[in-house]
């Protein structure tokens, strides 16, 4: 009788405690991913976010060589530099 103060020793829970503590593992897996992932967009690690960015850029270079701020050697030579 002193032994068996929880009940069958499955703990407090029973048999629901081991589904919980690998769902609460699977969700701190899930957020470090998740935070892996929002890191890596700042750095233009995901491809539709880079891309638009390089739109931008492209964008900004042809107004500026438009405007005849740059020249056409500097124009291609910064297209090269940004790989657009």
């Amino acid at each position: 009788m002193m032994g068996n103060y929880y009940g069958g020793g499955y703990g407090y829970m029973g048999g629901f405690g081991l589904f919980f503590m690998i769902l609460f593992c699977g969700l701190i897996i899930w957020a470090i991913v998740v935070g892996v992932r929002m890191m890596s967009h700042g750095q233009g690690g995901h491809p539709c976010c880079g891309r638009a960015q390089g739109d931008e850029a492209e964008k900004l270079l042809r107004a500026r060589y438009a405007k005849g701020e740059i020249t056409k050697e500097q124009f291609d030579q910064m297209k090269k530099d940004l790989s657009i």
